[in-house]
């Protein structure tokens, strides 16, 4: 039972988050959502451990289907990062700034990008796509397209207050399935056009502005035992976001963008990374 131990890891921690935002909010609707999110990862970690290949989609579409259909379009929280800045802006500790706080700019120190791995909605469609694996795993320097999408993000909800813009929920609710169209539609457009499902990921993806910087200190990653790598090369010509697994050190190439997929350490052939 010992290696199930991190399975009940998680459900405990997300569970104490559950109980401590439901206290502290006077909201049961809390202990609801970080207790099925804690649940649906516990889920994936012990699929994981008894080798089932789809682990990682099946916490995918748990959590990713479950945050874009119910919270977005059900209950009508604007869960992309324009949310973000409308409840910040109107000072508003509710779903969206809860959400990125924990999953997005506290969580990155503990599970390093494991949010664009297991839970964003975004990736949960793409990953469906054929290019799994990177025709090339040489980046195009357009990296800078992440930042100007996080810009137009925060003048987009920061003219909305300026002009004080009548039914603002109505708007956010649009710009949430609006946006979302437009994230797919670029999404699959560079996958397809790179032949890499992640690459929206790599250049556009405005969030990745938060989750980069915490990764860097991420406390869980993936680490390489000297002693038994062979250099074959397999875990840098599987891996989806271009991260160098035979590196250990923080500064590793692209060492900030690991999901967490876990692809690297099922096809290295002596288990040299865990």
């Amino acid at each position: 039972m010992k290696k199930y131990i991190p399975a009940a890891v998680l459900f405990v921690v997300f569970e104490a988050v559950a109980v401590s935002l439901a206290v502290f909010k006077d909201n049961i609707f809390y202990l609801f959502n970080f207790s099925y999110i804690g649940c649906s990862i516990s889920l994936g970690v012990v699929l994981y451990i008894r080798s089932y290949k789809n682990a990682r989609r099946v916490v995918q579409l748990l959590v990713g289907l479950y945050m874009l259909v119910y919270l977005g379009i059900i209950c009508n929280e604007n869960m992309q990062l324009e949310g973000f800045w409308y409840y910040l802006f109107s000072g508003v500790f509710e779903a969206a700034t809860i959400h990125y706080l924990v999953a997005k700019i506290a969580g990155p120190l503990v599970f390093g990008r494991g949010w664009c791995g297991y839970a964003c909605w975004t990736a949960m469609a793409l990953d469906f796509l054929p290019y799994k694996t990177p025709q090339s795993h040489e980046r195009r320097g357009s990296g800078w397209l992440r930042y100007l999408a996080f810009a137009a993000s925060i003048l987009f909800v920061a003219a909305l207050f300026l002009t004080h813009a009548a039914d603002m929920e109505r708007i956010m609710f649009r710009a949430f399935i609006f946006g979302n169209l437009i994230y797919y539609a670029l999404g699959i457009g560079l996958a397809v056009w790179l032949r890499d499902n992640r690459a929206y990921c790599k250049y556009i993806c405005p969030v990745t502005v938060f989750l980069k910087p915490a990764s860097y200190f991420s406390l869980f990653r993936v680490t390489c035992d000297k002693g038994k790598c062979v250099n074959c090369g397999q875990c840098v010509r599987v891996c989806p976001m271009d991260v160098d697994m035979t590196d250990n050190s923080r500064a590793r190439k692209n060492g900030t963008e690991c999901i967490l997929c876990m692809e690297c350490v099922k096809k290295c052939p002596t288990g040299a990374l865990k």
